[in-house]
C-alpha cells in the first residue's frame, strides 16, 4: 500500500478565501431548536403514510421543464411529466444530471425547472413539502453544470493547493451559485482517500492520499457549502471507497482494510465531516468484511451505517444511499428488497432506485407488516424534514430568477477560481530546465487528449506568439494517429502533450495509446513538455518524459492555468497531494507527497 503523511501540512495563508466569503449571501442556517422540532412533528403527525415513504425517495426525473412531457419518465414513473413524477410519489427529492436535461438549457431553464418542481411539489398533496433538489457538482472532473456557473478543478487540485480557506471558497461559491439555480442539495465533497492510485472511480475526486489532509479540506468544504453557501453537504462514499480497484457502478468491490487501516486512513475525513456539521453522508456500495463479515454491500449493513456510522461516531444526520441503480448493491437482492434493506441498516433515504414502483410498494408493505417499525420511519422522516428546515428549504423554495445574473458566474467569481486554479498546478519534472518556454517566434506542435483542452492550449501559445499546429489524438490514440502526431513534430521546436488516465489500460485507453504517443514523441528528440490534465500517476509510465506538469483535471480553468505556467505567466506552486509509484510497483515511491517544484 502506498505511504502517506499524517503531519505534513502546508496552508497558504491569503485574504482570497476571506474576501470572496465574507462579501458572499448568506442562507440562514439555524441550528436544531424547539421550533424545528415543533414544526417537523407537527407535519409528521399530518402526512399519510404514503407521504412519509415518499419523504425517503431521491429520483431523477426527465425533461427540462416540470410541465412538459418527456416519454423517458413513463418506463420508470408510469408518467410523462417531471411535475407527475413528484406528485405521484410524493418524492423528497430529485436530482438533476446532463442526461436528464435537467441542466441543458443554462441558468434561466434551470431555475424554472427547480421552480417548478417545488410548485409540485408544494400543490401536489397536503401538507406541500419542498423538494431537496440534489447534483453531483463536485467541480473538476465530476461536473454537471457548466458555464457561464464559475468552474472549479475538483478536489485533488485543491489537495494540490494545500489550502482550507481556499478550499472553503471553491465550495461557498459553488454553493452560492446551486442555490441561485434552486439547487439546494450537493452530493460534495468526496471524503475517500484515494490511497489506491489505480482507484478507476475516485482518483482526483479525492483530496489526497494524506487522511490528515484530506479530513481538513473536507471540512472546509463543509463550512463552505453550508455556511456560507446555504446548500446541503454530503460526504461521501462512507466507509471509505479509496483502496479499490474496482468501480461499484459496474461491480461489487470490496475494501481489505483492517479496523485499524480503516481508523487510520479511511475515517478521518468522515470525522471531520462529522464535527463541522453535515447535512448528509453517502453510503457506499462496497463490502468491507473488517467492519461487517456478512458480505452485504456498506449500503445495505447495519454493522456499518447504525452500529459504526450512528452508534460510534455519533452522526446524528441524514444517511443517503448512493444510486441504487449501480452494479455494486444489486447483485445480491432485487431493487425492491435493495430499498427495504437499505432502511432497515440505517439509511434515511434511497437515491435513484431503478424500479421506483416496486421499491415504493415494498417500503410501504414493509412499514405496513412493522417490519421497519413505524416510530423507525417516522425517526426517518423527521431527519429529511428537520435537515429541510434548518437549511431553509421550507422557508424559501423557490430561487429568484431575477437574481441568478447577479451571483451565477459573475466578475469576483471567476476571478476567484482563477486565482485558486493557479496555486493547484504541479511542476513534477523539469530536468532540462524547459519551463517556463520562451514560445514566441517558434514552432510548437499541440497535440494529446481532448478537443477542448488542446484548443485551450493551442489558443494560449499562438497569443503568445508562437506558430502552433494542432492535433488531437483522443483518448486512446490509434497507431495512425500517433503516426500523425509524431510526422507533425518533425518540424516542430517544441511539443507538449497532455494524457488523459493514460496509466488506465483497463478501461480508458486498452491500447496503452496514449503511453505510445508520448514514447514516440520523446523518441523524436525534440523539446517534450507533457501536462496529466487528470490522474498524476501518468508519470509512472513514461519516465523518460523530462518535462512533466499535473492539473488533476481536464476543467478549462485548470488548463488555462497550466497554460500560464508553461508561458511563465506565473510559476507553479502546487504540492503532489499523493505518492505516485513506480510503475507495477505500488510500495515503491516515485515522486513523493508534498513533491513540487517551481521556477
Amino acid at each position: 500500500m502506498p505511504t502517506f503523511h499524517p503531519t505534513r501540512r502546508t496552508l497558504l495563508a491569503g485574504g482570497l478565501a476571506t474576501a470572496v466569503v465574507g462579501s458572499a449571501p448568506i442562507r440562514a442556517t439555524a441550528a436544531s431548536s424547539s421550533a424545528e422540532k415543533g414544526w417537523v412533528e407537527s407535519m409528521i403527525s399530518r402526512m399519510s403514510l404514503e407521504q412519509k415513504v415518499g419523504q425517503l425517495f431521491i429520483q431523477q426525473v426527465y425533461g427540462s421543464d416540470a410541465t412538459t412531457p418527456d416519454a423517458r419518465n413513463r418506463p420508470l414513473y408510469g408518467v410523462d411529466r417531471p411535475a407527475d413524477v413528484v406528485a405521484k410519489y410524493h418524492l423528497g427529492g430529485v436530482i438533476y444530471f446532463a442526461w436528464t436535461d435537467s441542466v441543458a438549457g443554462g441558468p434561466a431553464q434551470i431555475v424554472a425547472l427547480s421552480n417548478g418542481l417545488q410548485r409540485a411539489a408544494l400543490s401536489s398533496a397536503k401538507p406541500g413539502i419542498p423538494l431537496q433538489i440534489a447534483i453531483d457538482q463536485e467541480q473538476g472532473v465530476v461536473t454537471r453544470i457548466g458555464p457561464p456557473a464559475t468552474q472549479f478543478p475538483g478536489s485533488m487540485a485543491l489537495g494540490a493547493g494545500r489550502s482550507a480557506p481556499i478550499a472553503r471558497t471553491a465550495a461557498a461559491i459553488t454553493g452560492q451559485e446551486l442555490l441561485a439555480l434552486g439547487v439546494n442539495t450537493n452530493f460534495a465533497p468526496v471524503s475517500d482517500v484515494n490511497v489506491n492510485p489505480l482507484n478507476p472511480v475516485i482518483g482526483t475526486r479525492s483530496f489526497s492520499s494524506d487522511p490528515d489532509l484530506a479530513a481538513e479540506l473536507v471540512a472546509a468544504q463543509v463550512a463552505g457549502y453550508q455556511r456560507d453557501g446555504g446548500v446541503s453537504s454530503s460526504a461521501k462514499h462512507f466507509p471509505g471507497h479509496g483502496d479499490t480497484k474496482d468501480d461499484s457502478h459496474d461491480v461489487f468491490p470490496i475494501i481489505t482494510h483492517t479496523r485499524e487501516q480503516w481508523e487510520t486512513i479511511d475515517a478521518p475525513p468522515f470525522r471531520a465531516a462529522i464535527a463541522e456539521g453535515i447535512d448528509m453522508i453517502m453510503t457506499a456500495h462496497l463490502a468491507f468484511p473488517a467492519l461487517d463479515d456478512s458480505g452485504d454491500p456498506a449500503t445495505l449493513s447495519r454493522p456499518i451505517l447504525t452500529g459504526l456510522l450512528r452508534e460510534e461516531l455519533g452522526y446524528d444526520g441524514v444517511i443517503v444511499t448512493d444510486a441504487l441503480n449501480m452494479e455494486g448493491v444489486r447483485q445480491l437482492y432485487g431493487d425492491a428488497e435493495v430499498a427495504v434493506r437499505a432502511l432497515l441498516a440505517g439509511a434515511d433515504q434511497l437515491l435513484m432506485t431503478p424500479a421506483m414502483d416496486e421499491a415504493y410498494a415494498a417500503v410501504l408493505a414493509a412499514v405496513r407488516s412493522h417490519r421497519i417499525r413505524p416510530n423507525e420511519l417516522d425517526a426517518k422522516v423527521h431527519r429529511v424534514l428537520g435537515l429541510k428546515y434548518r437549511r431553509g428549504v421550507i422557508a424559501q423554495p423557490y430561487a429568484d430568477p431575477s437574481a441568478v445574473g447577479a451571483v451565477v458566474g459573475t466578475p469576483a467569481h471567476l476571478a476567484a477560481a482563477n486565482e485558486i486554479t493557479d496555486r493547484t498546478t504541479t511542476l513534477v519534472k523539469n530536468d532540462a530546465a524547459v519551463l517556463p518556454l520562451a514560445v514566441a517566434g517558434t514552432k510548437v506542435l499541440v497535440t494529446g487528449y481532448g478537443a477542448a483542452t488542446t484548443q485551450i492550449l493551442a489558443s494560449a501559445l499562438t497569443a503568445k506568439g508562437a506558430s502552433v499546429q494542432r492535433l488531437e489524438t483522443g483518448t486512446s490514440p490509434t497507431d495512425l494517429r500517433i503516426a500523425a502526431a509524431v510526422a507533425a513534430a518533425a518540424d516542430k521546436d517544441t511539443v507538449v502533450v497532455t494524457t488523459m488516465k493514460a496509466w488506465d489500460t483497463a478501461t480508458t485507453d486498452p491500447r496503452a495509446g496514449q503511453q505510445k504517443l508520448v514514447r514516440q514523441l520523446l523518441d523524436t528528440g525534440k523539446r517534450v513538455v507533457v501536462v496529466a490534465v487528470r490522474d498524476p500517476y501518468d508519470i509512472a509510465y513514461f519516465t523518460a518524459a523530462s518535462t512533466y506538469v499535473a492539473t488533476y483535471s481536464y476543467s478549462p480553468v485548470a488548463v488555462e492555468a497550466v497554460a500560464r505556467v508553461i508561458t511563465g505567466d506565473i510559476a507553479p506552486t502546487g504540492k503532489l497531494p499523493v505518492d505516485i509509484p513506480v510503475a507495477g510497483e505500488p510500495d515503491t515511491v516515485l515522486y513523493p507527497f508534498g513533491h513540487g517544484l517551481t521556477f
